[in-house]
């Protein structure tokens, strides 16, 4: 009698894929943290070096802003060179009671206010003209015409942005259109130089993410559900998270999706001498 050798084990069921998917349904954590993903995705690394960029224009400057601070885990990371006169801002309302947390020990004010891309003219920001010498924003949305009135002259302006396309495999498999595809580095630069920046640096890199599985991926947007669309639950989108599953780590092949991220180091320029 023929025996069937088994050297792999049978591949998941349905219902057990859908039960593991289900239980990574925890709604958007609080603050920003990625640290429950560690071993389960991957990402490819940007080129440049924006923390070191941080530190270099906070040295020795009065007065900073974070904007999208999150829960403020990443902008304490520059504790010894935040200055006393430091703010951030945050706009989501959960992150916000989490930053003031975390912040206030520092003796950092954390306001309640996000740039809306879709308003013109912009949102104002809450600040007075020319509060700051440095603004950071890393992954926050802003209006360049805010950042260059609300900077002293000579001020700078670093940013790292997530490009307006990525994710287009995932957002593909899940039949939704990529809400801001005109995010990237050639507007922005542009919109800066029309505002009246100078543009010390930028750069622009393309690579992966890549997932253990659909449960990872399904982690992930929890935690940025604005790469989701708006119904997204595991049961609403069961066929399509089946079919990626079967396309991919079911097929033998890498769960993965594009990356893009883009920076800009600007600076506003010095007014000039009055006669």
């Amino acid at each position: 009698m023929d025996v069937q050798r088994r050297d792999q084990a049978e591949p998941p069921t349905r219902d057990a894929l859908l039960t593991a998917w289900r239980a990574e349904e925890r709604g958007q954590p609080e603050g920003w943290d990625f640290s429950a993903l560690e071993g389960r995705m991957v990402e490819d690394p940007v080129p440049w070096d924006l923390d070191r960029t941080y530190r270099e224009v906070l040295t020795g400057t009065r007065t900073a802003l974070d904007l999208g601070t999150g829960g403020g885990e990443h902008l304490l990371r520059f504790d010894g060179h935040l200055p006393d006169d430091t703010f951030a801002a945050e706009g989501w309302a959960p992150n916000v009671a989490v930053a003031r947390r975390l912040l206030a020990p520092h003796s950092i004010e954390v306001v309640h206010w996000a740039h809306d891309r879709d308003r013109e003219p912009p949102t104002p920001m809450p600040f007075p003209d020319a509060r700051f010498e440095v603004v950071l924003s890393r992954h926050e949305a802003y209006d360049a015409r805010e950042i260059y009135r609300v900077l002293r002259s000579g001020g700078h302006f670093v940013t790292q942005q997530v490009g307006g396309s990525e994710l287009g495999e995932i957002h593909r498999a899940l039949g939704l259109l990529p809400r801001y595809p005109e995010i990237d580095l050639a507007r922005l630069a542009q919109e800066a130089a029309q505002a009246g920046f100078e543009v010390l640096d930028a750069d622009e890199h393309v690579g992966f993410y890549r997932f253990a599985d659909v449960a990872a991926l399904i982690a992930y947007l929890q935690r940025v559900p604005w790469d989701a669309p708006d119904d997204f639950s595991v049961d609403e989108y069961a066929d399509e998270l089946l079919a990626l599953h079967d396309d991919t780590i079911g097929a033998g092949r890498p769960l993965q999706a594009t990356k893009i991220r883009f920076w800009l180091h600007l600076r506003k320029p010095e007014a000039p001498l009055l006669p």
